[in-house]
């Protein structure tokens, strides 16, 4: 085992889980009891907000004997065909201990399907299931009642959790293959569905109008940030756990420096941490900045390479403090958008890349630290 004054205290790129996962008491006691009483939950915050984490964290609350939750991320999904692949495999992998009954499940509930398992180097973990469609209009509706049809066999309720559910936005004839989906989810008793995904611009076109086939589909679930109460006492825990140490104004001015944006506290953070011999000092943190920003620096060239120049004003107005009045005479002229029309089209264009965020009238860039280096470089 590593010694544990050396290991990473601190979680960003995948998912934080018990030590390294904080705060969300009440998201996480609202999605359990969401799941145990089979009510579809909708989660909509901007990427790398910790949405994967909570889901995962009220997953491992909620299950029991009676409770079974299923994970599928479709961010590889181009297709409803695709998704069918995922989605079944995913649902008759996930509620089946054996591989024998992978085969069988799929025989007895899907239609027009033959399974194939397929076992790679690892025979105990690299085992996969897909299928061959000899009849996809047939099967379609036998896959999209899976997870009710199992959950009534086994006598158990089903949570279907599906990661990257923006994807199904991007799928041809999108708006068809969104109607199939909630045809037959609305009618699932046994079943309930927890829909996320890390483009909120896109999750929110899903479920925004009365017009849309997900319309109040379920709970909506608008994340926030995590205050700097919950943060300051979590991130001083995890240097103490390495035998270091971290002030309570310093971890304040973590999570100010990065607006409380979970993973760029985790990322900051772990920079001061790996700085850090003993304790952090004001050299140690501003050090640990620059680090992160230059960690970054590919990374944000490439999207400013990318930006037309009134694209770069817009950023420019945001890093400058600017979150509303983009149409007034004042802010055009001062970051020499020239009309309001190509203050339109920036807006449009940067929410479309989701480097923006906009929430009512004010707008927002997405990553705290691109925000950072936008001061210091344009």
């Amino acid at each position: 085992m590593a010694n544990k004054q050396y290991e990473n205290p601190f979680v960003f790129g995948r998912i934080a889980s018990q030590d390294t996962f904080t705060d969300r008491e009440k998201d996480t006691e609202r999605l359990v009891a969401n799941f145990t009483h089979g009510i579809n939950s909708i989660l909509i915050s901007p990427r790398r907000w910790g949405k994967t984490s909570l889901v995962k964290k009220a997953m491992k609350v909620a299950e029991s004997k009676t409770l079974k939750l299923v994970y599928i991320d479709i961010f590889s999904c181009k297709s409803d065909q695709d998704f069918y692949d995922a989605y079944a495999s995913a649902i008759i992998s996930q509620t089946s201990s054996k591989v024998e009954d992978w085969v069988k499940a799929a025989k007895e509930f899907l239609i027009g399907v033959s399974p194939v398992v397929t076992v790679g180097p690892d025979p105990v973990n690299d085992i996969k299931l897909s299928f061959t469609w000899s009849d996809k209009k047939s099967s379609e509706k036998s896959v999209l009642n899976l997870a009710e049809e199992i959950a009534i066999k086994k006598k158990i309720d089903i949570v279907v959790c599906i990661d990257e559910f923006q994807q199904i936005a991007e799928f041809p004839d999108s708006q068809t293959f969104q109607k199939k989906l909630r045809g037959s989810w609305q009618q699932h008793h046994n079943a309930s569905y927890c829909l996320f995904g890390s483009k909120k611009h896109l999750m929110s076109g899903l479920f925004d109008s009365a017009s849309k086939p997900f319309y109040q589909f379920g709970d909506m679930m608008f994340l926030q940030k995590i205050d700097t109460a919950h943060w300051v006492p979590f991130l001083c825990e995890q240097f103490a756990k390495t035998s270091k140490s971290i002030s309570e104004d310093l971890a304040a001015k973590v999570c100010e420096t990065v607006e409380n944006h979970s993973s760029s506290v985790q990322q900051f953070a772990w920079n001061i941490w790996f700085l850090t011999t003993k304790e952090v000092t004001e050299d140690i943190f501003n050090a640990a900045l620059d680090s992160l920003l230059s960690q970054n620096s590919v990374l944000y060239y490439n999207l400013i390479d990318s930006a037309t120049e009134y694209q770069k004003n817009l950023l420019k107005a945001l890093a400058d403090g600017v979150t509303e009045g983009f149409y007034s005479a004042e802010v055009i002229s001062k970051y020499n958008m020239v009309t309001s029309a190509n203050v339109a089209g920036a807006v449009k264009a940067l929410i479309a890349k989701d480097i923006l965020d906009k929430t009512g009238n004010q707008l927002s860039i997405n990553d705290p630290v691109f925000k950072i280096w936008i001061k210091r470089n344009l």
